[in-house]
């Protein structure tokens, strides 16, 4: 029971301690500081906020901050016991990207509770201050160099320093009337103005990426010089003929020399100075006339800057006002290169790209499509085709029929605008059609027709050059049929019974005649059966037969 009391003492004692300590010193307790404000320019980081009533005399305030990876709070640098109700930390190491909190108390005799501000990103919270500005005066211009804002070693921007832009005000030291510039960058040139005359400018950045817009900068004045002896060229222009650029310009005076030189455009956004990085046009010094013409190929795909400057021998003027130079935007459209190969009833287009005057194939990085146009030789009517692909088919033809075709590209870009002059006339002769395929058909047909005849004359012309030129050895069939077994029984029976049978013809004086008769035309015949067996190497035995019976019979007679 005596534990609990003196426990309970303990934590009523530990509890009340600052207010009697506080009341021990005859204070009251602090209210915390009010509307802290951070402001983040550039590399600077300033905290601002407001005294409470009470913490007027010798109060002193002291920030605390706190990272993600932090449990603990730590004393922030440079913000500790300020009399002032402003303090700058920009020397604290941070990432610019990661969340920061900030708390901050009133002390005195005591301390006043913490006051949390809101948690903030550095560079979200950053705004662009005012760039640094150097100017240089001629007679009719001003050239205006532009550092980007924060210093060379800056971590705010050390992403971004290329990638400002700057506009400007500018407007006569005597008058009010103000001009504005917008989008230039570090290197400027302020043209068409006045000589001995004061102007005024100022200047702000602009990061268009992180939709940042920094604050005017101080005012700067300069005063232009005399004016000189030899303007600058004016009006200056590119354009194209042929394969050519064509740089044209106006001058006030005659027998004059002129020379061009070239830049990178990219270098004007790039901070510091580049005068030496200006390059001579090799086709275009020393020139007598208004006008110098340099191939295209001189420039690869890219943006430049371009300027003219006059000289008469002994006195130089200043250089031109900068014009730019967009390849893709000034360079023509080459009209594209094909060729025709004929086919049934239809021509097939093989579009490839157009070629330097050293054969070399123009690099286009840009959609084109193709207009066609063709006709018939013997007629003017043009048919028209729009197609985006390279390989093209004219189909539906007339067969054997001469057609012509050019063509043109366009791009498709509708901010180009560029479109190619026609290409040569070429022409190709259709070939055969429909027709011809016809005639094969019905041809195919005829011999599926024809072909069960053709194997009956092959087959018998066959017989007959076997029969003709290999003859067989077998007998032929009326050979065979006299051979037959009836007929060797015959040939078999007594010679008697044939003499009889004979016997009974001759009885009559016109049998024997008959018989004669028969015996001179079985000689003949016989005669006839034995040339006729020379010839075929076989020889009858039914003649010889006949002949023997005949002499028998004569014989008889007598």
């Amino acid at each position: 029971m005596m534990v609990t009391l003196l426990g309970a003492t303990t934590l009523v004692l530990v509890t009340l301690a600052p207010w009697v300590l506080s009341a021990a010193a005859g204070g009251k307790n602090l209210k915390s500081p009010q509307k802290v404000e951070v402001d983040v320019i550039d590399d600077n980081f300033i905290l601002r906020w407001n005294r409470s009533e009470e913490s007027v005399g010798n109060v002193t305030f002291s920030f605390d901050y706190q990272k993600p990876e932090m449990d603990n709070w730590i004393k922030l640098p440079g913000c500790q016991n300020m009399t002032s109700t402003k303090c700058n930390f920009s020397s604290l190491k941070l990432n610019i990207y990661d969340e920061i909190k900030l708390r901050i108390r009133a002390e005195k005799e005591n301390t006043s509770s913490w006051c949390e501000v809101d948690s903030f990103t550095p560079f979200r919270k950053a705004q662009i201050g005012p760039p640094e500005v150097h100017l240089e005066a001629e007679d009719k211009a001003i050239v205006i160099y532009i550092s980007p804002p924060g210093t060379e070693d800056s971590v705010m921007w050390a992403l971004d320093r290329s990638s400002f832009t700057y506009s400007l005000v500018i407007w006569k030291n005597s008058s009010s009337v103000e001009e504005r510039i917008e989008n230039i960058y570090s290197r400027h040139k302020i043209s068409k103005l006045s000589p001995e005359t004061t102007y005024c400018l100022k200047v702000k950045a602009a990061l268009l990426t992180s939709r940042k817009i920094g604050v005017y900068g101080p005012v700067h004045c300069i005063k232009t010089t005399v004016e000189n002896e030899l303007p600058p060229p004016e009006n200056i222009e590119v354009i194209v003929q042929n394969q050519n650029y064509v740089l044209k310009w106006d001058y006030t005076y005659a027998n004059m020399t002129f020379q061009v030189q070239w830049l990178h455009a990219f270098l004007k956004r790039k901070p510091g100075n580049h005068l030496y990085k200006w390059k001579q046009i090799p086709d275009c010094k020393n020139v007598t006339t208004t006008q110098c013409v340099f191939p295209q190929n001189t420039f690869q795909k890219g943006i430049y800057l371009l300027r003219v400057q006059a000289s008469d021998g002994n006195n130089t003027s200043f250089w031109s006002e900068e014009i730019k130079f967009d390849t893709e935007i000034q360079a023509s459209l080459l009209p594209p290169v094909f060729n025709i190969r004929s086919l049934s009833d239809s021509l097939h287009i093989s579009i490839g790209a157009p070629k330097w005057s050293e054969n070399k194939p123009v690099i286009q990085d840009y959609p084109l499509i193709y207009e066609i146009l063709f006709w018939e030789n013997t007629s003017k009517a043009e048919r028209k085709i729009i197609k985006k692909k390279t390989d093209v088919t004219i189909p539906n033809l007339k067969p054997l029929t001469v057609y012509c075709v050019k063509a043109r590209a366009h791009s498709m870009d509708e901010k180009l605008n560029k479109s190619s002059v026609f290409s040569d006339v070429v022409c190709e002769e259709t070939k055969s059609g429909n027709t011809s395929k016809i005639w094969l058909i019905i041809g195919i047909f005829t011999v599926l027709l024809a072909l069960p005849f053709v194997i009956y004359a092959v087959k018998v012309l066959l017989r007959c050059i076997n029969y003709v030129f290999f003859p067989s050895l077998k007998p032929s069939s009326n050979i065979d049929e006299y051979f037959s077994e009836q007929s060797l029984k015959n040939l078999l029976l007594s010679t008697s019974e044939e003499q009889i049978e004979k016997c009974l013809i001759i009885e009559n004086i016109s049998t024997i005649a008959t018989v004669e008769e028969t015996n001179q035309t079985d000689e003949d015949h016989k005669k006839y059966s034995s040339q006729t067996s020379e010839d075929s190497g076989n020889y009858s035995n039914e003649d010889e037969s006949e002949n023997k019976t005949s002499e028998e019979l004569q014989q008889d007679f007598i």
